[in-house]
């Protein structure tokens, strides 16, 4: 039988091993509050912690958006209607389409891993049918729960989570599946990030539903490279630097 610690360290091994990547997809969205095509064709480029750029195209190549964050400012171009805004992230969240931006942003998330049970939070591991769950609460003296992860008892791989707000209800729910296996190219920051470099399983399907809208979304990759080197304006981090850099601190 599988271990807290087994489990959480699978999810801080996908993490060390993910520094960079980048990928093609398919995205499928439903729901009326969704102010964006039902069908869009995607490209993401990611720099861990949380530096992430996702541009999305019609079924003609046409640009419908694109969108860049760092760990505190973002810019978000919707050339179709002349649009761009830009801001810190707090902002974003008022936003109509933030709510889009922040399902891409778990789901994303949900494929690189993060989050990883480590630093201070109580997590419990329970048998759910054929499959283990492990709750992740605040911290060790709080018992707020914020995370429900359950994992395959074969492959230990995630193949569902629930992020949940502070009352207790289920913010949105996500399962992962088709896992391949990728060659990473090998990092270094820790002994522990090479060690797991080498070939990584990927999820390259995510579906993931609002609880809070009714709205959906479906992420399917055609395409994943792991650790790439990318640059600055492969990340749109360019513009962002820039403009945070002008911002007004105490704005």
């Amino acid at each position: 039988e599988a271990t807290v610690e087994q489990l959480t360290g699978r999810l801080q091994e996908r993490e060390a091993a993910i520094q960079t990547m980048k990928g093609l997809f398919r995205a499928q969205i439903v729901g009326s509050g969704m102010p964006i095509a039902q069908r869009v064709e995607g490209a993401m480029y990611y720099r861990r912690p949380e530096a992430l750029r996702l541009q999305g195209f019609n079924h003609l190549g046409g640009k419908l958006f694109e969108f860049s964050q760092n760990r505190t400012h973002y810019r978000l171009d919707l050339p179709a209607e002349g649009k761009r805004f830009a801001g810190s992230l707090e902002e974003l969240r008022q936003a109509k389409i933030g709510r889009l931006l922040q399902l891409s942003r778990w789901a994303v998330g949900g494929v690189v891993g993060g989050d990883s049970s480590a630093g201070g939070v109580r997590t419990v591991l329970s048998e759910d049918g054929d499959r283990y769950r492990l709750d992740v609460f605040q911290s060790a003296s709080e018992s707020r729960l914020l995370r429900r992860l359950w994992f395959d008892r074969r492959s230990l791989q995630v193949v569902q989570e629930e992020r949940l707000r502070e009352n207790g209800d289920v913010e949105v729910s996500m399962t992962f599946e088709d896992y391949r296996v990728i060659p990473a190219a090998p990092v270094s920051v820790t002994s522990a990030a090479e060690s797991s470099a080498g070939v990584t399983p990927m999820p390259f399907k995510v579906t993931i539903v609002d609880r809070i809208v009714s709205g959906s979304m479906v992420l399917t990759f055609h395409e994943i490279v792991l650790n790439p080197a990318l640059k600055p304006e492969e990340l749109g981090l360019a513009v962002l630097m820039e403009q945070s850099s002008h911002a007004n601190p105490g704005g």
